[in-house]
């Protein structure tokens, strides 16, 4: 179904109500001329299938230096930001005209960066908004950048993207790359019948259960976690904290991750069903021995190659048999679309044998 078609049913759903009080009847909430779908009820604190699935359009896909990105669209929506492990619902605006998304990855390997993205968008040569756009999971896109925007009317529009050197410490191939800054145009026109051509169907009798749709883009990355058996190092066991997936490796012996071949802890974080990373998270790890503590410590933030989004640290003294405990000091710090904003949030600590 074809949003402007959706809405056209819903008028004649009503027969001789307003356009307004269909929507309303129907779970609609009356924001703005495009209208949040229906919200699922009695969500679990998981990941679940959404009402609905929703198409996106792409506006544009250009490279600068190691960066590539995308520019894509959707009518605006609802999401939810997180401060902490309090998450805010955005609702839809009166004036707000898309939900404008953007995403962000190397191009020689496909993999998705974590990044801060200026976005500037002018029409004529004068500029409609600027700003930092939210970094966002979604179900049919992953891990992206994205923000609902007020523009100024159907017409031409250039968007300037702009990310400065990644400040996640890097490893690997990744040690000598993106250390310059990126910056792209990409020329787009506003057209509000094709953002009421988009489709989006509802899901039926699977909205609310455990589980998550497949993302749709083809030609965009979506930020998936490399599979557990892909991992280097050693494999200690993957366990579950608020829904998240969280895959322990310990590379050992001689490696490009510490010096003096001290062995390397890394903890690979990533949603169920399809595997999409999560950064933005604050992670320590204690390893103990016959109760006692032997070494403890936050994981910093990295990217490598094969490790891809994780957090690591050198784990001195290491033996066979000891107890390490990952504890969750902070989610993921990243607004969600439906399906993800109950997750992720209330995250208990877990305990591995080494």
């Amino acid at each position: 179904m074809h949003r402007r078609d959706f809405l056209r049913t819903g008028v004649a759903l009503t027969g001789s109500a307003t356009l307004s009080g269909c929507l309303e009847t129907l779970g609609f909430q009356t924001k703005s001329a495009w209208q949040d779908p229906p919200l699922v009820k009695n969500r679990p604190d998981a990941v679940y299938f959404p009402a609905y699935v929703e198409e996106m359009g792409m506006y544009g896909m250009t490279i600068d230096n190691d960066y590539r990105f995308a520019l894509m669209y959707s009518f605006p929506h609802r999401f939810w930001n997180v401060t902490g492990q309090t998450g805010n619902k955005v609702v839809v605006q009166s004036d707000d005209s898309l939900h404008i998304m953007v995403s962000l990855w190397d191009p020689k390997t496909k993999t998705v960066l974590p990044a801060d993205i200026q976005m500037t968008i002018k029409k004529d040569g004068k500029t409609v908004t600027n700003r930092v756009p939210w970094p966002m999971l979604s179900q049919n896109m992953g891990f992206h950048y994205g923000d609902n925007v007020s523009l100024d009317g159907e017409g031409s529009y250039t968007a300037t993207l702009q990310v400065s050197s990644l400040q996640t410490k890097q490893t690997g191939a990744f040690a000598s790359r993106f250390t310059k800054q990126g910056s792209v145009d990409i020329k787009f026109k506003f057209d509000t019948d094709d953002v009421y051509g988009l489709k989006f169907r509802r899901l039926g009798e699977k909205q609310g259960d455990r589980g998550a749709i497949k993302p749709m883009m083809k030609k965009v990355p979506a930020g998936r976690a490399p599979a557990p058996k892909s991992l280097p190092g050693r494999t200690i066991g993957t366990k579950t904290s608020g829904d998240a997936d969280f895959v322990v490796t310990l590379i050992e012996k001689t490696n490009r991750f510490t010096e003096n071949g001290t062995p390397y802890l890394a903890v690979s974080p990533r949603t169920p069903y399809n595997r999409i990373v999560l950064p933005r998270m604050s992670l320590s790890a204690t390893l103990k021995r016959e109760g006692s503590t032997i070494a403890n410590g936050s994981l910093a933030p990295s990217l490598d190659p094969e490790l891809d989004m994780h957090y690591g640290m050198p784990l001195k003294d290491v033996q066979s048999g000891d107890s390490l405990q990952i504890a969750v000091d902070s989610p993921p710090q990243l607004a969600r679309h439906d399906g993800y904003e109950t997750a992720f949030m209330q995250m208990p600590p877990m305990t591995f044998t080494v």
